[in-house]
């Protein structure tokens, strides 16, 4: 069982369930959230869902919430936004701070953080949609083909396009800058993909992602019935341990609490390259971490449990560093 199971199990929470909202990724959200909802109302909690496209997070009244579940995907839940508004109502809430979230959120300030703290991760360049065609097709050639180009900030691989020659960076980028004004320019490493969910400092069993498609991109995570999640592989143990340290180290860069996940690509060399950390990882019933949690023993209900214990451990730190005790 995990540690943070125990600790407030045996009382009925309040608990705010935050999902929807209007990003891009709000049907994921959505069936995030009911299955949160789901999980929690098992447990005996009572639930009420919150939709920031329907209600003002920022008005709502907290006082009778104990605890908030954020999950919320994409803008406004993972880049900082509601995680400000619920802390300055006071109120619990699951996953990551605010300073954490808005870093993560960021693919080019999560790579100056990686770079930092000596994390492996792929040469790129931030570009800008208002950048010259001229000044994107030199960044461009000195990192090198095959090239990925992502937007700064979107999930669920929106946006994202690998690409093997200059004739195809043009829909590209168009393709990127639909989602942001930012995008990234990134050397594409060939290897393996992986992904490590961690619950604070424990870390879920690494699952190895393969999929026909060129990557796992949105149709391979949501669409693709093909797509295969591998626990068990052909790769040597050490090199799955760094592909976890890395992952690790990752979230000690960024700085994440309660529920993380981060994408990592393990080269032809066994050496791994985070490629992003996800503060807000799905929670459907088809879910990478719900995977990695049950690979452990662990219910839907357990996992949303320990998220919701951890939220709550972790106000308590930030109360006491407000009244001076931390």
């Amino acid at each position: 069982m995990h540690p943070h199971f125990d600790s407030h199990m045996r009382r009925a929470l309040r608990v705010a369930v935050i999902s929807g909202g209007q990003s891009a990724e709000r049907e994921i959200s959505l069936h995030s959230g009911e299955s949160v909802s789901r999980a929690l109302k098992s447990l005996g909690h009572t639930i009420r869902e919150f939709d920031p496209a329907i209600v003002d997070i920022a008005s709502c009244d907290w006082n009778p919430i104990d605890v908030a579940f954020i999950a919320l995907h994409g803008k406004f839940g993972e880049d900082g936004q509601v995680q400000q508004i619920l802390e300055n109502a006071l109120v619990p809430y699951t996953g990551s701070g605010v300073a954490a979230s808005r870093i993560a959120f960021s693919k080019s300030a999560s790579k100056e953080r990686f770079a930092q703290h000596q994390v492996p991760t792929a040469p790129y360049v931030l570009i800008h949609e208002s950048d010259t065609a001229h000044r994107i097709v030199q960044q461009a050639n000195r990192l090198g083909y095959p090239l990925v180009v992502k937007p700064d900030t979107q999930g669920s691989s929106l946006g994202v396009t690998i690409i093997k020659a200059p004739d195809d960076l043009p829909a590209a980028l168009a393709r990127c800058f639909q989602y942001d004004s930012f995008g990234l320019l990134e050397r594409a490493i060939v290897g393996s993909e992986w992904t490590v969910g961690l619950l604070d400092e424990q870390a879920l069993p690494p699952i190895r992602i393969e999929t026909d498609r060129a990557f796992f991109d949105y149709k391979a995570k949501y669409e693709d019935g093909a797509t295969r999640y591998r626990f068990e592989s052909d790769v040597p143990a050490d090199h799955v341990n760094r592909v976890v340290e890395a992952a690790r180290n990752a979230c000690a860069a960024v700085g994440t609490s309660g529920l993380a996940r981060v994408d990592v690509i393990l080269d032809q060399c066994g050496s791994p390259q985070v490629l992003e950390v996800n503060t807000v990882p799905g929670l459907t019933d088809h879910s990478l971490v719900p995977k990695a949690a049950a690979r452990l023993g662990m219910s839907m209900a357990d996992l949303c449990q320990a998220c919701v214990s951890s939220a709550l451990q972790h106000a308590c730190r930030r109360a006491a560093i407000r009244s001076g005790r931390g």
